[in-house]
C-alpha cells in the first residue's frame, strides 16, 4: 500500500481510482505529520505528497508539475526523494507531454502569502516551490526508512500574493468553507479579483495534476 497525504479535498479527488491510502490534512503540518505517521503504522510501504504549491521560483507558473528531487525542511535540512520511483513517474509523465520540473520544494509550518516572503524563501533555499505537507511527509518517511515522492502543482506564482480572503478558506479537514469566504468578501470586497484569479489557477493546477493521475498514476503505486 502507497500512503498519500494532501492538504485539500479537492486535491485528494484527482486520486480516484488508484490503489492508494489518502489522508487530508486540512494544510495543518502537525495534521500532516500525524497522518504520514497512522499510514506508515497501518502499512504503507511509500509515502507520497501530493496537491498544489505555491511558486518561489519565476521559473514556474500556474500549472507547472513539480517532481522534486529533495524537500527542504524549515530548518534547512535536505531530504532526497526517492529516485528510482521518482524517475519511473517522470518518464510516464513525460510520455504524456508533462514534463515536470525536477528541483526542491520548501516545507512551511505558516502560510507564504506575500511576495516577500515568498522571495526570501526562495534566496534562502533555491526551492522551485513550497507547500505545508512535503515537509511533515519527508520526514515521517525518512525516520521509517521508507521511500517518498513529491508531486506538486503550482498554483499562485512567485510574483503574487495571496489576498488575505484566502487564508480563512480552508477548513480543518480540507473543505473550503464558502460561508467564511463570503463574510471575509464582505469585510474586504477589493479582494473579490484576486480571489477569483487564485481560483483560475488553482483550477488549471488540479487539472494538472488530474491528467498526471489519468496518464501516468499507476505510477505511484510503488512496485
Amino acid at each position: 500500500m502507497i500512503g498519500v497525504v494532501t492538504g485539500l479535498r479537492a486535491e485528494a479527488r484527482c486520486l480516484g481510482g488508484l490503489d492508494i491510502a489518502v489522508a487530508c490534512s486540512g494544510a495543518q503540518p502537525a495534521r500532516a505529520r500525524a497522518e504520514a505517521a497512522r499510514l506508515i503504522a497501518e502499512g504503507a510501504v511509500g509515502l507520497v505528497s501530493f496537491g498544489l504549491a505555491g511558486g518561489l521560483s519565476p521559473a514556474v507558473a500556474p500549472g507547472d508539475l513539480i517532481l522534486a528531487d529533495a524537500v527542504v525542511l524549515p530548518h534547512g535540512e535536505r531530504i532526497a526523494t526517492d529516485l528510482a520511483w521518482r524517475s519511473r513517474l517522470s518518464a510516464l509523465i513525460e510520455v504524456a507531454g508533462r514534463a515536470p520540473h525536477q528541483a526542491a520544494v520548501a516545507g512551511s509550518d505558516r502560510l507564504l502569502a506575500t511576495v516577500a516572503v515568498k522571495r526570501a524563501l526562495f534566496a534562502a533555499t533555491g526551492a522551485l516551490a513550497v507547500d505545508m505537507e512535503s515537509h511533515a511527509v519527508a520526514e515521517v518517511a525518512h525516520a521509517a526508512g521508507r521511500p517518498f515522492l513529491v508531486l506538486r502543482a503550482i498554483a499562485d506564482p512567485a510574483d503574487q500574493a495571496l489576498p488575505r480572503t484566502a487564508t480563512v478558506a480552508l477548513g480543518p479537514g480540507g473543505e473550503v468553507r464558502l460561508l467564511a469566504v463570503a463574510r471575509a468578501l464582505l469585510e474586504r470586497p477589493a479582494e473579490l479579483p484576486a480571489l477569483l484569479r487564485l481560483g483560475r489557477q488553482s483550477r488549471r493546477a488540479l487539472a494538472a495534476l488530474r491528467r498526471v493521475v489519468l496518464l501516468a498514476g499507476p505510477a505511484l503505486v510503488l512496485e
